[in-house]
């Protein structure tokens, strides 16, 4: 791949990459860790991440349990789950806390469906954006010693990066989708 084209591929890679990253934390009826992967708890006056605080694992499909490695810290994990936008209220026993996902209604499943396609609009955007970018700066190559065939080459690799981008977005709508809606 020219070195030229090889910018935009890596800006493009990590756009597709943020959104899978943002698809893993929506809750699909099923409990996932991800869904903590944004909260950070108060440890000794640092933000930190749940899962580096303490031991995360899913006991059953709608369950996510959290047992810290200080029973100090079970007050604050509490707070921090409490103050994010899981929506889910955690409850403790004093040894740990357990997260219990309600089973998601129909007409939830499609406002999530709904949030999932607006997001891969989002991310085809930012890839498409890329693609302008790169076009720009092939355009001003084209003022020095670069021949406009080599531009147009450029130009046609760079469409067809974007469209394999573009596709792989779309399955990746599809398939979030369908976990959703998956009863």
């Amino acid at each position: 791949m020219n070195e030229k084209l090889q910018i935009y591929d890596a800006k493009m890679k990590k756009a597709f990459e943020f959104l899978e990253a943002d698809y893993a934390s929506i809750r699909a009826g099923r409990a996932n860790p991800h869904v903590l992967d944004k909260i950070r708890v108060d440890y000794y006056g640092t933000p930190t991440p749940i899962q580096q605080v303490g031991n995360v694992t899913v006991p059953e499909p709608r369950i996510i349990q959290i047992a810290p490695w200080e029973k100090s810290l079970i007050k604050n994990i509490e707070k921090a789950i409490m103050a994010s936008d899981v929506g889910i209220t955690p409850s403790n026993d004093g040894i740990s806390i357990r997260l219990v996902f309600p089973e998601l209604t129909e007409e939830r499943r499609k406002e999530l469906v709904k949030d999932v396609k607006k997001k891969g609009e989002d991310g085809k955007v930012a890839i498409r954006n890329i693609r302008r970018d790169g076009n720009e700066a092939f355009k001003k190559l084209g003022k020095g010693d670069v021949s406009e065939d080599e531009i147009k080459q450029l130009e046609d690799e760079l469409q067809k990066m974007t469209d394999k981008f573009i596709k792989d977005i779309d399955k990746l709508i599809d398939e979030k989708s369908k976990e959703i809606l998956k009863v």
